[in-house]
């Protein structure tokens, strides 16, 4: 593995797991009270456009760290806007 597979590896590891808990409590409390719907939606699409970006690219930790938070970012939107 070469350094910049590392650097990206390493950010796609700290950027993903970094969203974790506050998906978690999302999902244990469903209070979205806090939380956008305008930010969220945008950072949804930021997210998926990242994926595309890294699929297009072939870089897997770009397509990795995506593909999981677009999944966690995706499902707390749908609760933002079903609970709201």
């Amino acid at each position: 593995m070469d350094l910049t597979d590392l650097i990206g590896m390493l950010a796609a590891v700290l950027t993903t797991t970094s969203f974790i808990p506050q998906s978690i409590h999302t999902f244990r409390t469903r209070d979205v009270s806090g939380i956008s719907l305008v930010m969220y939606s945008a950072f949804t699409a930021g997210v998926a456009l990242w994926l595309a970006y890294g699929l297009l690219l072939g870089a897997w930790p770009v397509i990795v760290a995506n593909a999981i938070t677009l999944s966690l970012a995706s499902s707390i939107l749908v609760m933002k806007l079903r609970y709201r």
